[in-house]
């Protein structure tokens, strides 16, 4: 596996320019953190924290980096700020980002994932310092027979819900983009298709674990929908190890560009009922109460990823197993409710997954 990166290299962001969508948000709050010990200038865009408490508060994520408020649907503002900053790499995590909330706002939907989509590229066209970016989507771009079989890049796009197929519709933009205008002008555009992820400081809606804490910590007992979905979970610290090492990687020629499934290896896809036990091992405490037959709105009971092509050209793997991510999540929680600063418990459990690979 020679000339692989495996982790991010503090060399090669120690003062890169960078900018950053959707960092008020809990992946990019945890991504923020990330660059900024790595010693990256990071300018941040994004609308305000939609949850109380946020990891973006709680983390004072705010004073990591240039930070400006910009819905990505308004063109002129998110390129005038783009252009402002001069970047050398652009990571892309904004998006409304919940299937649930997809059904009942599906037009919103479209226009954050699709056009917002369209305007951080198109901000791109013709700035020469841009080298790379990495526009992250999501495993529920493909169209999902349910058949069991771990979704390769190269599958079928697709989506029953409106988010997923919002973000099925971004993928056809990036590659778009990057044929017709970004490859030519020099820079490597990939799309990272990650699986479901936890970590301590999501409070987002309709979320496992940021539902069961809400539960625990209350007293209450946690009504479950659909205990037998399959899904590749995975702790937050995987799926941005892999963007920054992606992202390296494109700007030193060692990949080409395209898209990339990010998740662990398919015998460690897991039920929501087993993450749950697991969660409720590591809590020490909490009620469920499992639905017998699927409740609400549609979702895929079954997805899976293949990830060969990360680990075999970018040196990807797991680090984390299913339960030290429960672990792990369910730790900065109630560490979190017994005072515990937050930007130090992410500062924790960046030092005990870096310690993985050593």
């Amino acid at each position: 596996m020679e000339n692989l990166e495996m982790m991010p290299d503090k060399e090669f962001w120690r003062g890169r320019k960078v900018v950053l969508t959707g960092h008020t948000g809990f992946k990019g709050g945890w991504l923020a953190i990330y660059l900024h010990r790595l010693g990256a200038q990071i300018t941040g865009i994004a609308l305000s924290p939609e949850t109380r408490p946020s990891l973006f508060y709680a983390a004072v994520v705010k004073e990591l980096v240039t930070h400006h408020v910009c819905d990505i649907r308004d063109q002129y503002q998110l390129s005038t700020i783009i252009k402002s900053a001069q970047p050398e790499i652009v990571l892309h995590l904004a998006a409304q980002a919940l299937v649930r909330e997809s059904y009942s706002q599906p037009a919103a939907t479209f226009a954050t994932n699709v056009l917002g989509t369209v305007h951080v590229l198109d901000a791109l066209r013709g700035l020469d310092c841009v080298k790379a970016a990495v526009m992250v989507t999501t495993d529920k771009v493909y169209r999902n027979p349910e058949h069991g079989r771990p979704f390769c890049e190269g599958d079928e796009l697709g989506g029953h819900d409106p988010y997923s197929a919002s973000k099925a519709a971004s993928e056809l933009v990036i590659a778009s983009y990057r044929d017709a205008y970004l490859q030519q002008q020099g820079v490597r555009v990939a799309s990272s298709r990650a699986g479901n992820v936890i970590g301590g400081g999501d409070w987002s809606a309709d979320r496992l674990i940021p539902d069961a804490i809400r539960a625990w910590q209350t007293g209450q007992i946690l009504d479950i929908r659909r205990p037998a979905s399959v899904r590749p979970w995975q702790h937050v610290l995987e799926p941005l190890t892999a963007y920054l090492v992606l992202a390296q990687a494109l700007v030193d020629g060692k990949v080409a560009p395209g898209a990339f499934n990010f998740g662990p290896p398919v015998d460690a896809n897991a039920t929501v009922q087993q993450v749950i036990e697991l969660a409720r091992n590591a809590y020490h405490a909490g009620n469920v109460r499992y639905a017998d037959t699927p409740e609400g709105v549609h979702e895929a009971g079954l997805l899976s990823l293949n990830v060969e092509k990360a680990r075999d050209l970018l040196g990807i793997e797991a680090r984390f197993s299913l339960s030290q991510a429960v672990e792990t999540t369910m730790n900065w929680y109630r560490a979190f409710a017994n005072g515990a600063d937050a930007y130090k418990l992410c500062l924790n459990d960046i030092h005990t997954f870096e310690a993985l690979h050593e």
